[in-house]
């Protein structure tokens, strides 16, 4: 069994890389991976999910940051500390809003602020991976990390992403496999007697893979099945 992550402290680890990074970041690099966005952009969209975040879990609604325009580290480092103190200051196991609970009947909800903990740490983990890229720059914190990342686009949000609508099941069966533990990740959802596709290759590729980061071309990955079909279910959107 591997130990578990206090993700508080990835919270915070993750957040310090993401804010020395800003100063050393031209706010007009582009983005390529996600969009049309720049740094800039990157930099307001992390602190607005943090604002955000930290009143979801708070069961509040947020109070608007405005349009800017912002002084970007500062904006940034105030509200990572609005994050973590909220998360710090709240019982783990008290309700939350959270996303596990979008679409789910009121009386099944149960999404507790621990939800936050790691929503937020594997948020940052992987737009600190988009900002030091963009910046020529690396980013790995180890394959527990992505193995993680992993598992909640498979478990989280992926299945939110079907029960919302937002996606179909996915056509065929999709296996991931990272070559540091050897467990198989598998999308839900796949009808019964279909084929499989199986992805196999570091943690961090995979993670990567599943975030639309990085596509199945990715020399780190091996594919056996149908490529095209795989294609078609990650260009859906594993994620929103």
């Amino acid at each position: 069994m591997p130990a578990p992550i206090d993700h508080l402290a990835a919270l915070r680890a993750f957040q310090d890389v993401f804010a020395s990074t800003i100063p050393l970041a031209d706010p007009a690099t582009p983005v390529p991976w996600c969009g049309r966005w720049c740094v800039h952009d990157l930099v307001v969209h992390l602190a607005r999910v943090h604002h955000w975040a930290a009143a979801q879990a708070r069961r509040t609604r947020e109070v608007p940051l405005g349009r800017g325009p912002f002084d970007l580290a500062e904006l940034y480092d105030e509200c990572a500390a609005e994050l973590r103190g909220t998360l710090a200051g709240l019982d783990p196991d008290a309700r939350a809003w959270t996303l596990l609970d979008d679409g789910v009947p009121r009386a099944e909800q149960a999404g507790t602020v621990r939800f936050w903990h790691r929503r937020q740490a594997l948020e940052t983990l992987v737009h600190a991976w988009d900002l030091r890229t963009a910046c020529g720059l690396g980013f790995d914190p180890g394959p527990a990390a992505w193995l993680d990342c992993l598992d909640e686009v498979v478990t989280v949000m992926h299945p939110r992403q079907v029960r919302l609508g937002r996606i179909g099941p996915p056509p065929v069966r999709v296996v991931l496999t990272a070559t540091e533990d050897g467990v198989a990740h598998e999308l839900s959802g796949a009808p019964d007697g279909v084929g499989t596709v199986a992805v196999h290759g570091p943690a961090q590729s995979l993670a990567l893979l599943a975030w639309g980061r990085t596509g199945s071309a990715d020399p780190a990955l091996t594919v056996d099945g149908d490529r095209a079909a795989l294609d078609a279910v990650l260009s859906a959107g594993l994620t929103p």
